[in-house]
């Protein structure tokens, strides 16, 4: 019996520890009270497996360790698939947004890295992409940024999805981008 729940336990270890997971930032906030000022902590985690998923987790406690726990527990229960090309870009450019914060996401090269600021930097790297041009608009409030990058990803579509929602064969889908990019092409 205590075999089995030493097995159990270093599978969940096991499964923990694939994932990858980076705080984007922490919150203090103070309750006044007769007393005085009770603190609290609010965190905002990104966990992701470098192989094409990745969630965020919002945790509030009153101890920062057990703030970024829960973050951590509900990044892991919101993780979302994102195709990725080569496994390393997006297949092709998207905006996404949540209020007041807007991003644009682009396809970039192999070598040029991740080029984005903060915390959409940490979603890119806990999902594994290596070459990516990102820009944020409007406001810099890494809730509202880290949501409008979760837009964008799961508005990101493969060759493969939209040739079977189109009833089409992928190399068809590819062959009509190759024709786009040439110089003189569509206008």
């Amino acid at each position: 019996m205590a075999q089995r729940e030493r097995q159990r336990n270093r599978d969940r270890d096991d499964r923990d520890s694939e994932f990858v997971d980076k705080l984007v930032h922490i919150n203090r906030v103070a309750k006044v009270v007769k007393g005085g000022r009770r603190f609290g902590f609010a965190a905002l985690v990104v966990v992701g497996d470098q192989r094409g998923r990745v969630g965020f987790g919002h945790g509030k406690a009153r101890e920062v360790p057990e703030a970024i726990r829960k973050a951590t527990e509900a990044a892991k229960r919101n993780m979302i698939r994102v195709p990725l090309r080569e496994g390393r870009t997006l297949h092709h450019d998207v905006a996404g947004r949540h209020g007041a914060g807007k991003v644009v996401l682009r396809a970039a090269p192999a070598g040029t890295g991740i080029i984005a600021g903060g915390p959409m930097r940490a979603v890119f790297e806990t999902l594994g992409m290596q070459d990516v041009v990102a820009k944020s608009i409007g406001t810099s409030n890494p809730y509202n940024m880290v949501r409008a990058t979760f837009d964008a990803l799961k508005h990101e579509d493969s060759p493969r999805s939209v040739a079977s929602r189109r009833g089409l064969k992928v190399s068809a889908i590819q062959s009509r981008r190759r024709e786009g990019d040439q110089p003189g092409g569509e206008a």
